[in-house]
């Protein structure tokens, strides 16, 4: 009998974009046994004195952990972060209140990291080519042969731009009102200004401010604000004078000099949030990350969406037998309809972020949700949980909050109606435990 022939080895795939999902795309083929060329437009930042380009808040969380994990790099990329148990919301006044994320999880805030590049290149069937920069859908200054080739290069993607001369290949993007700028908070007496385990948020119901943690005890703060509030601002005395206003308790630890200088280092940037699809040519190309989906940072799933669609494509290529034509066709199916939910939840939550965070009655809903899914932990599942730390489908998880959210609101206002009616307690310091007796005693 014929041995059957082993068409992995046959198939060469050519990754473009060396960026973090395009480094863990060549571990995934590779691993498979494929050959995998990566072609990244720009140098080795591994070896360049300056690296050009924008710094980017990454937060790590269930989704792209377990991507990680696929290909042996999760502990090796998790020891480098530093572990975020909550939000910490920071009021006018200086008052600081927590906002966990959930029982027994977290979000991993990573350092611009070369680790996945460097596993890449463990791999004797991948190779790594910069400064090669996409002129055709041949390849690059040299002419390549690939089966495949997957568009990783980012939200402004020069793979995508060949989907647009197709008929039938829906595209929109979006820029949002708003941009962001980026300051430092460094450390005081060598040690962390704030607490580090934390998101921190400043809320001002408009625009807002976040600081992020760094393993050099700095704090990455980005202020998030309409175009136009930026373009007010002209002088470094009204620079100190917005902040006080807005944000007084962080002058002392970010530096009034500091601020002077910082804010007019660069304009603020713009954000822009891109829908496509399908995500696929027949079986010659598919687009994946912030090519298919870049998406605005407010859900901090822009990073882990990229790494999912890589263990997700995986799956598939698993399922049918690497039958490209069948995969490049279900991937679509399966991932344009939870990548647009994402989406649209990054949006949602930058109004949640900046506003609601503000409300007692959203932090009561929030104190509700995290109750009820304690007491009925597989019916009642909080949005943040569902998209954070599991793999529910974002549209699954959309879905079933709307559903939760309709079902649980009757819930709500009669257990606002009681507080208020009965116990006068403070919604906003409820534990679990005495919340469960106010449930008993209603």
């Amino acid at each position: 009998m014929e041995e059957p022939s082993d068409n992995r080895q046959k198939k060469v795939v050519a990754v473009v974009g060396g960026g973090l999902v395009g480094a863990l795309n060549a571990c995934f083929f590779a691993k498979r046994g494929l050959d995998v060329e990566v072609f990244e437009s720009r140098e080795d930042i591994r070896q360049a004195k300056v690296v050009k380009g924008r710094s980017i808040n990454l937060a790590l969380s269930h989704r792209g952990r377990q991507a990680l994990k696929h290909v042996g790099m999760e502990e090796k990329i998790v020891s480098q972060g530093i572990p975020m148990h909550a939000r910490m919301i920071h009021s006018l006044n200086g008052k600081q209140s927590p906002i966990p994320y959930g029982k027994k999880s977290q979000v991993n805030r990573l350092p611009a990291t070369y680790k996945l590049t460097n596993h890449s290149e463990t791999y004797p069937n991948a190779k790594l080519n910069f400064d090669h920069k996409l002129q055709d859908w041949n390849g690059t200054k040299e002419h390549i042969q690939a089966d495949l080739i997957v568009g990783c290069d980012g939200a402004f993607s020069a793979i995508r731009k060949q989907f647009l001369r197709r008929s039938r290949f829906n595209y929109s993007q979006t820029y949002i009102p708003h941009g962001y700028m980026e300051l430092t908070m460094p450390p005081i007496n060598g040690e962390f200004a704030m607490k580090p385990n934390y998101l921190h948020i400043w809320p001002r119901n408009t625009f807002m401010m976040i600081a992020l943690p760094n393993l050099d005890k700095t704090f990455t703060c980005t202020l998030f604000m309409p175009f136009d509030e930026f373009e007010k601002i002209t002088t470094g005395d009204q620079v100190i004078e917005f902040f006080q206003k807005c944000f007084p308790d962080s002058i002392p630890l970010i530096g009034a000099d500091a601020l002077r200088e910082d804010y007019f280092r660069l304009p603020a940037q713009a954000m822009v949030s891109v829908k496509c699809s399908p995500y696929h040519i027949g079986d010659k190309c598919v687009l994946m990350g912030d090519a298919a989906h870049a998406v605005v940072p407010f859900y901090g799933q822009g990073m882990n969406a990229g790494f999912e669609d890589c263990i997700v494509f995986d799956e598939i290529m698993e399922q049918f037998n690497e039958d490209l034509a069948a995969v490049l066709a279900e991937y679509s199916r399966v991932r344009v309809p939870d990548d647009h939910a994402i989406a649209d939840l990054a949006m949602y939550n930058y109004v949640e972020m900046r506003a609601h965070v503000n409300s007692k009655w959203f932090l009561f809903r929030k104190h509700v949700d995290n109750i009820l899914h304690f007491v009925m932990p597989k019916t009642i599942i909080p949005l943040y949980t569902m998209v954070t730390f599991t793999r529910t489908r974002y549209h699954k998880a959309v879905e079933r909050w709307q559903w939760q959210d309709k079902v649980n609101t009757p819930t709500f206002y009669f257990l606002k109606y009681k507080t208020k009616k009965n116990y006068h307690v403070d919604i906003t310091s409820f534990s679990s435990y005495s919340f469960i007796l106010h449930i008993n005693n209603l």
